[in-house]
């Protein structure tokens, strides 16, 4: 690629798969720009951990189906059949058995609203979740609009709740105490009945 520059989006449109042009803050766009924040954030928490860390197989794998998942977004569902790209099916089970391994290891019964923070890791993996949040709302907004593969809604929904226990999992790790906030509700009232 000799050039980066265009100009065809100069005048605040840009191509989508199939050959369409929306605005650029088309709903689509939308989803598939903070897709793609997301996939840079998991990037900046993969530069904080060291070349053999156990995660980095995990999160490079995740940046992929990410680049996937940007693919089927940035195609109106009328022709997502022409799209060759796709989303490992076991990719969901294998983040859930990860977060239920830390879980194990950290072994607390209560859950606790976290006030983000920790270490430096811990923090970046806070961020890349509020920016998986962000994404879900994004692709479900688009999703009213043109169905969004279901596929897509469970990963970013999964990976927003393993980079909470990632953050979690660096803290006990490190030793330190979280900085906590309250018990969830539905668990202080659950605790009550139990009484």
């Amino acid at each position: 690629m000799n050039k980066v520059y265009t100009r065809t989006g100069d005048l605040g449109t840009t191509a989508i798969h199939g050959g369409a042009r929306v605005d650029k803050d088309d709903p689509r766009i939308e989803a598939n720009g903070t897709l793609d924040e997301l996939n840079c954030a998991l990037g900046l928490v993969r530069s904080l951990l060291e070349p053999d860390h156990p995660w980095q197989e995990d999160l490079r794998e995740i940046q992929l189906e990410l680049m996937a998942a940007m693919s089927l977004v940035a195609t109106p569902s009328t022709l997502r059949d022409r799209n060759p790209n796709s989303l490992s099916p076991s990719l969901v089970g294998h983040l859930e058995e990860c977060m239920d391994r830390m879980n194990a290891e950290i072994n607390e019964r209560e859950g606790y609203f976290i006030l983000p923070g920790g270490t430096p890791l811990a923090a970046h993996l806070h961020q890349a979740r509020v920016v998986a949040r962000r994404a879900e709302r994004r692709l479900v907004t688009l999703h009213h609009i043109d169905p969004v593969p279901a596929q897509i809604l469970v990963l970013i929904n999964r990976l927003s709740d393993l980079l909470f226990v990632m953050a979690r999992y660096e803290v006990w790790q490190k030793q330190l105490q979280e900085d906590r906030w309250r018990a969830f509700a539905y668990k202080r009232k659950l605790k009550g009945k139990e009484e």
